[in-house]
């Protein structure tokens, strides 16, 4: 194994990129939100970047990448950041253990903070600081090691080049449950809870957008040919479901909707991540339209049931993810990455259900114990915020901040 100065500088742009891209969700959350609680909101994502940084390098990075413990999770090998130096490793033969390390670590910091959209405008900020740090140790740790570290589903051959299990599906089926568990916000169905800036959306989405470059590009790990790929897939599927998602709700509403375009650019770039280093250009284009048409209908769904998802986390992610997941097992191409093989399309349906396997175990697992943390977190702390703080507005009962001085 020999460092390659050009993998490793590819790898460590790449982090910084999806380092981004949390910062980024705080403003793509923060405009959908009331202006009382903008400031809550972005926080949300920006204290998520601090605890996670701290977490993965003590304990996280080695549950979920350490020496594989029955399939279900990493042994104590890295505990602390013992061991993880410059020398490569299996998993990255051509860059330096650190920089692979630090380029997963920017995977296990959002994808925690993709679900805050979902408890927005209404929980304690304690609450959710313990509810982060339990989630990313007993949910993200152990399926990242199922997947990628080693464990029981990679062993399986379930295919997912840069999380549409690991990060979407996880987060998006435990913002569901979180939506479930909280209940919905002090006015719902019966007062305007209109975005407050949609300027600040679409500018989040935009370096979203310019972020999962690193995010799916990146994790072919080597500057080649396969991110070539990842970065072309990417840019495509995201456009595609950009325009269906727009042209749907023009349909669906009677004007091309702004925030919807920027909703659908996500969704596609949500449908491409777990396949983007396994198909080609043409499929991209038929996950961004499945992505653009799917989640919405998702949307439409869970607010005809009056889910209080409140920044529509579930649909986006949740759905997009699972989309891309089972997408990957029907247009996966040896033509582009011969070590995976081929999904139904090209001959290999057992493919397909490998990764409905994968889609269906990562479900429950997510579901039942973010069930689990919350109720525990709702017996010891409480998870939301009283009802006159709550209509006060977060940014001034729980920080004693406002977004702006007007």
């Amino acid at each position: 194994m020999t460092i390659s100065s050009g993998d490793t500088a590819w790898l460590l742009l790449s982090a910084a990129l999806v380092m981004l891209m949390t910062p980024a969700l705080g403003f793509f959350y923060g405009g959908l939100v009331r202006r009382k609680n903008v400031l809550a909101t972005i926080m949300h994502s920006f204290f998520i970047l601090c605890l996670i940084s701290i977490q993965w390098v003590l304990w996280g990075y080695t549950l979920a990448f350490g020496t594989d413990q029955g399939g279900l999770i990493g042994g104590l090998d890295f505990l602390g950041n013992a061991g993880v130096g410059m020398e490569p490793i299996a998993l990255a033969p051509t860059v330096p253990h650190q920089a692979f390390m630090v380029f997963q670590m920017m995977f296990a910091i959002i994808t925690p903070a993709l679900i805050t959209g979902a408890f927005a405008e209404r929980k304690r900020f304690k609450a959710f600081v313990v509810f982060t740090l339990l989630w990313a140790t007993l949910v993200y740790d152990p399926v990242a090691h199922w997947v990628w570290g080693g464990g029981w589903l990679g062993a399986l051959g379930a295919l997912d080049f840069a999380g549409g299990t690991v990060v979407h599906v996880t987060s998006g089926v435990s913002a569901l449950v979180a939506a479930l568990v909280l209940g919905r916000r002090r006015g719902y169905g019966s007062e305007p809870l209109e975005p407050h800036d949609a300027t600040m959306t679409v500018l989040g989405a935009a370096l979203l957008w310019f972020g999962w470059f690193g995010f799916n590009a990146g994790s072919a790990i080597t500057a080649g040919a396969l991110a070539a790929n990842a970065f072309v897939v990417t840019n495509t599927s995201a456009a595609m479901a950009a325009l269906t998602w727009m042209t749907v709700s023009w349909l669906h509403k009677g004007a091309p909707s702004v925030l919807g375009a920027a909703v659908g650019a996500i969704a596609g770039l949500v449908a491409i991540t777990p396949a983007a280093g396994f198909v080609d250009v043409p499929a991209s284009i038929v996950i961004g339209l499945g992505a653009g048409t799917i989640c919405y209908a998702a949307i439409q769904l869970t607010k005809r049931l009056r889910v209080d998802d409140a920044l529509d986390v579930f649909g986006v992610h949740g759905v997009g993810g699972a989309w891309g997941a089972i997408a990957t097992g029907i247009f996966a191409s040896a033509a582009v990455n011969e070590v995976a093989g081929n999904g139904l399309l090209y001959g290999d349906p057992a493919q397909l259900g490998i990764q409905a396997i994968a889609v269906g175990a990562v479900v429950i697992y997510a579901a039942v114990v973010t069930f689990g943390i919350l109720k525990v977190i709702d017996l010891f702390v409480g998870l939301r915020v009283a009802e006159q703080e709550e209509v006060l507005g977060l940014d001034a009962s729980q920080h004693r901040e406002a977004a702006y001085q007007l």
